[in-house]
C-alpha cells in the first residue's frame, strides 16, 4: 500500500514540474516572439479577431508543450 502512495506522490511531482515549466516556457516564448516582431502588436490584433496571429501563437505554445514535455519525462 506504501508503494500505490509514493508512485502517486512522485506523478504528482513530475506533473507538478511539468506545469511550472510548461508556464514557464510559454511565458518565454512569447515575450521573445513578441520582441522579434517590433512593430507589430500582436495582442491587439487577436483582440480585433486576427485568426491567423492567433493560429501562429497557438503553434508557438504546442512548440513549447512538446519540448517541455520531452524534457519532463522520466
Amino acid at each position: 500500500m506504501n508503494g500505490i502512495f509514493q508512485a502517486y506522490a512522485i506523478t504528482f511531482g513530475w506533473a507538478l514540474v511539468g506545469s511550472i515549466s510548461m508556464a514557464i516556457g510559454i511565458i518565454i516564448a512569447l515575450k521573445l516572439f513578441d520582441l522579434s516582431t517590433p512593430k507589430v502588436d500582436e495582442w491587439q490584433l487577436i483582440k480585433e479577431g486576427n485568426i491567423p496571429i492567433a493560429i501562429i501563437f497557438g503553434s508557438v505554445i504546442l512548440s513549447v508543450g512538446y519540448v517541455i514535455a520531452a524534457c519532463v519525462r522520466p
